[in-house]
């Protein structure tokens, strides 16, 4: 355990040591007080402003009313000179003269009621603007009031997960809320598929109604707590980020951001990082929508010249397959004519051999009937004489079988 020097106590003067968690749980509560004043402040000065602009507008119309009053009023004082001067005259157009006055007057009179109500109305229009302009503002800091309670509840009960699945969630929803009217073809769901050993967040895709793909996105949510230890930047995740869009065959990559709040960069709108990597952005969840609309109506441009390269595509994918489908056969029958010229060849050798025996055949069968000819000849041409001449043996032994048949 780490152990802090010596701290000295303001109030009692007491010295005594404090040991590392200790010292960030006081640092933790000085910041959530510094936060809870600067809060405050900040509520106290939005206030103040709303009460200044107010008084400001009720100023305004209490002096149209004062310009508005002050003419009337002097126009009445002049009527009651003109009145007064009219008394004065000479007895004899008295009664002309107030006979007339008095007809001015009522008129005058019936100017003066109408006047009085249009001042009337006046007021009523500026009271109902003053009634409608308060009941704006307090709206208003309602609405701040609000907001500043739902950050703070998420500041101190949400753990970084949970914050993360939030902005998630927030994307989520958002798009869904325009699916139907805006995005009818499209596909938005969580990227699921970690074979290659990572994942985004969320793929976007969206096709033509011939389902003809024409832009893809691969969306990351990144936010963490304020008490996280280690404090990440958006440049920590454009490299895996785009890692993963290659793998899952993304044209666009987009980071859904609330980390480095205190960023003017990433706090100006849509930031374009792609000189780092291509086709890569740093957004706001308020511009998660805009980023989709402003990337799709881009790509919407190229649907036309898509089509065509697809045609052209399948043009080619026909063409190459009959030319494989030609070249096969050309194989095919190539091996085929091969195999029965072979066939052929040797059958006609075959048949050459069987010729060429044959003919010895007959030549043989020739030969042995010019023997057995010559054989009948000599059989026939055979006599007892020739057989006896020069043996006398066989001689005595013809003339004794001779005589013995006698």
């Amino acid at each position: 355990m780490i152990i802090i020097n010596e701290i000295k106590c303001p109030k009692c003067g007491e010295i005594f040591t404090i040991d590392e968690n200790s010292y960030a749980n006081i640092a933790k509560q000085v910041r959530d007080e510094e936060f809870s004043r600067e809060l405050k402040s900040r509520e106290e000065l939005f206030k103040a402003e709303k009460r200044a602009e107010i008084e400001s507008v009720q100023t305004k119309i209490q002096q149209e009313n004062d310009k508005k009053l002050f003419a009337l009023q002097q126009e009445i004082i002049e009527l009651k000179a003109q009145i007064s001067s009219a008394q004065k005259d000479s007895e004899l157009s008295i009664s002309r003269a107030v006979a007339q006055k008095d007809k001015e007057l009522a008129e005058k009179e019936a100017k003066i009621i109408r006047l009085e109500g249009e001042i009337s109305t006046s007021k009523k229009d500026i009271e109902l603007k003053e009634s409608s302009l308060k009941a704006q503002y307090a709206a208003q800091l309602k609405a701040k009031d609000e907001t500043i309670e739902f950050y703070k509840d998420l500041k101190t009960k949400m753990s970084t997960k949970m914050i993360g699945e939030t902005l998630e969630q927030h994307c989520e929803i958002e798009f869904n809320r325009l699916r139907s009217t805006g995005f009818q073809n499209a596909y938005f769901e969580k990227d699921n598929d970690a074979r290659t050993g990572s994942k985004g967040d969320y793929i976007f895709r969206d096709f033509t109604d011939n389902s003809i793909e024409f832009i893809s996105i691969m969306f990351e949510m990144k936010n963490e707590m304020d008490t996280t230890a280690t404090k990440h930047k958006n440049e920590d995740f454009f490299k895996e980020l785009d890692k993963d869009r290659n793998e899952k065959g993304c044209e666009y990559a987009v980071l859904v951001s609330l980390l480095e709040s205190d960023n003017e960069l990433y706090n100006s709108g849509i930031v374009d990082v792609s000189h780092k990597y291509p086709k890569m952005y740093v957004i706001r969840p308020q511009f998660f929508i805009p980023i989709i609309t402003l990337l799709r109506n881009a790509a919407m441009n190229s649907i036309e010249y898509r089509t065509q390269l697809n045609e052209m595509r399948s043009q080619n994918i026909d063409i190459s397959r009959f030319e494989d489908e030609m070249n096969d056969f050309k194989e095919k029958f190539a091996k085929n004519y091969d195999l029965a010229s072979r066939k052929f060849k040797t059958a006609i050798e075959e048949i050459d051999k069987t010729i060429t025996h044959l003919q010895k055949t007959k030549d043989a069968l020739l030969s042995s009937e010019n023997n057995l000819r010559l054989a009948n000849n000599k059989a026939e041409d055979l006599s007892i004489k020739k057989l006896t001449r020069n043996n006398p043996t066989m001689a005595q032994k013809f003339a004794e079988l001779k005589k013995e048949n006698k």
